[in-house]
């Protein structure tokens, strides 16, 4: 139809107005159904309704295109605020209408985050209004027009709630709680081998605004929009949500200045080593899927999946010469907290230890493995681009402070969680769908991927130069047995045949060698002496978990146990702060600190405690090996130093 005649213009005008009225009611109306107010509670809500119009994102208010009515009611459970109903009301409790008339700052019943009643009430509606949203039909304007003859109410009660006669014109689907990715960052993980099936709860309970966030998804979905839109530090304590808020929305609130870096505990609680650091993601110059090979123990044969962030030195040029900066990298490792899973595989299946991710020092996972365990480390560099590097140290520190997972051999190992991580960090579409429960099912799919670059660890003895490959200590300790073979005629067929000596046959030994011989005797008296300290750690904990629940705790029982509770929060570190969520901000970091400087200090006695009593907590054979390998450490560096005298040659220290 053309406007241009002169008689048409009065129609094209009705039309051009009828456009612009549907153009501003095609938008969230907030309605107030004021009949049983006087004037001051009607001018105090509507403040309040202005308030919330102002603090919802444009593209929400657009998007919800249609009437909401708020009414004040009498009737709801004096712990309720307020409630949306599925007739596309909400109601605000009454009795809070009177103070919030006054003015007055009226404290709110226990467990509620916000830090007044004013803007508790704007949280409410915030949040009844996120469930309206996340429950509204996508549907087109023309999909719509077909379905007026569908209530609101059917149109918003679910899946399978729609009539059959609307079924057929939409999808169905929620706006948030559905969603995949939001899913994954609020901790609804999915269940391997269920092909997209989700938990039944969330694997994040720690550091949370709202422990109410924890009943359902929408429910995150509702208590999480509040903090967005009205928690400035929202952005710094919950930066993975803030984002994925703010590009669904298009737009997002103004936000406090975030600190450079996200804070965590160093599990390692060395002493040279300050417990608490910072994470910066632009000094990561790479991320490497760090593999531990099997070893012959039960619990170790698939080995072990865990991502080394290579960190540059501070004031270093992100770079190839990162690599060599191996005091500053850093391993993310999930582990069961009861280190024992050797003790029970039964436990292990049934999920009974807490899942935790910890984050330690390379030096020290080298140390573990090679030297302890005698398994060798590959250390394969991933293809990932800075802003995914960023992303999954993002992520990462998210679940350092707020993951509390249960541990399955199977289902939820340390090969699923690495993935898992991996996936949900970096969001790299070529991991979505992949599922794996073996550390080295996990790199094969990295490598399948194209995510993974497996050249540099080629040739194995240039891989250990680089730093690529942290070889097991064994192959030098069967070196060592065969300079014994030489220099004492003294032939033993493996590692695990020399550590089974009792210590007084290897001390028999000290006497007869020579420079070579005694040389040899100090690196494999010193991994016997490691076996024995890892064996008696192992016997210790065995006790304590035998005795547990029993009131009679043996002295051996209560030493482990008060150390376990003592150092619980290097794997827990959301213990250490009362107050807050998500992410520690501002003054919490300094409140770390010192809890951090005080639980170090007892941690640090105890285990000084621990190794002074250790003879008279561990078995009597156990004590008597691991004294004996002491004794024979000290046999070994006077014949070194004896022999060095008689060849003229410089005195070891």
């Amino acid at each position: 139809m053309s406007c241009r005649g002169k008689p048409l213009r009065s129609v094209c005008a009705a039309i051009a107005l009828w456009l612009v009225c549907m153009a501003q009611a095609v938008a969230l109306e907030l309605v107030l159904d004021d009949h049983a107010l006087d004037e001051p509670q009607r001018q105090a809500t509507l403040r309040l309704l202005a308030e919330v119009r102002q603090a919802l994102a444009p593209s929400f208010v657009s998007r919800l295109d249609r009437s909401v009515s708020i009414a004040w009611d009498h009737r709801l459970p004096a712990e309720v605020i307020g409630r949306a109903g599925f007739d596309g009301r909400i109601r605000l409790n009454r009795r809070w209408l009177a103070p919030l008339t006054a003015g007055e700052g009226t404290e709110l019943f226990q467990g509620r985050g916000h830090e007044s009643l004013r803007t508790e009430m704007l949280a409410t509606i915030i949040h009844e209004l996120a469930h309206v949203y996340d429950r509204a039909l996508l549907v087109s304007p023309a999909q719509r027009a077909r379905l007026r003859h569908c209530s609101w109410q059917q149109q918003s009660i679910g899946r399978i709630g729609l009539p059959s006669t609307c079924r057929g014109n939409a999808e169905r689907r929620f706006t948030f709680s559905d969603d995949p990715h939001l899913l994954d960052l609020a901790g609804w993980t999915e269940r391997i081998g269920d092909r997209g099936g989700r938990a039944a709860q969330t694997d994040q309970p720690d550091r949370s605004p709202d422990a109410y966030e924890q009943a359902s998804p929408a429910e995150f979905v509702a208590v999480n929009l509040e903090y967005f839109l009205l928690d400035p530090e929202y952005r710094c304590r919950r930066p993975a949500l803030h984002d994925y808020f703010a590009t669904h929305f298009g737009w997002a609130p103004a936000s406090a200045s975030c600190e450079e870096g996200f804070p965590f505990l160093h599990a390692g609680m060395s002493r040279a080593q300050p417990v608490v650091g910072d994470i910066d993601p632009a000094r990561v110059y790479a991320v490497h899927y760090l593999l531990a090979e099997p070893n012959r123990e039960w619990a170790s044969r698939w080995g072990h999946s865990m991502l080394r962030l290579v960190i540059c030195a501070p004031g270093k040029e992100p770079g190839a010469e990162c690599l060599l900066d191996l005091e500053h990298h850093l391993v993310l490792s999930f582990r069961a907290f009861v280190d024992d899973l050797q003790l029970s595989s039964w436990d292990g299946l049934t999920g009974e230890y807490p899942s935790r991710l910890f984050i330690l020092p390379l030096g020290q996972v080298v140390d573990e493995y090679t030297r302890l365990e005698l398994r060798g480390l590959q250390s394969i560099p991933l293809k990932l681009s800075a802003t995914q590097r960023a992303h999954l140290v993002r992520q990462a520190a998210r679940l350092h402070w707020s993951y509390d997972g249960r541990y399955y051999f199977v289902s939820n190992n340390c090969a699923v969680e690495t993935l898992r991580l991996l996936r949900i960090g970096t969001g790299d579409r070529r991991l979505s769908g992949r599922e794996s429960i073996t550390p080295a099912g996990v790199l094969q799919i990295l490598k399948r991927q194209g995510l993974a670059d497996p050249q540099p660890l080629r040739d194995r003895r240039a891989a250990m130069r680089a730093g690529y490959y942290f070889d097991s200590h064994r192959e030098r300790q069967e070196q060592m047995l065969a300079v014994l073979g030489e220099d004492l005629g003294v032939k033993f067929s493996s590692v695990e045949q020399w550590l089974a000596q009792p210590a007084a046959s290897r001390q028999a030994l000290i006497g007869q060698a020579g420079q070579r011989g005694a040389a040899a005797l100090l690196l494999l008296e010193q991994a016997a002496h490691d076996r024995h300290a890892l064996l008696a750690r192992q016997e210790l904990l065995a006790r304590y978990l035998a005795e547990t629940g029993n009131p009679g705790l043996s002295k051996a029982g209560a030493a482990v146990q008060q150390l376990l509770n003592t150092s619980a929060f290097l794997s827990r570190p959301a213990e250490l702060l009362d107050d807050g969520y998500g992410l520690p901000f501002g003054a919490e970091r300094s409140a770390l600190q010192r809890g951090v400087i005080a639980r170090q200090r007892d941690w640090l006695a105890l285990v000084q405690n621990l190794e002074d009593e250790l003879g008279q907590l561990l078995s009597a054979k156990r004590s008597v090996e691991l004294q004996g390998a002491r004794e024979n450490l000290e046999l070994i560096g006077e014949r070194l130093r004896l022999l060095h005298h008689q060849s003229g040659k410089m005195v070891l220290p």
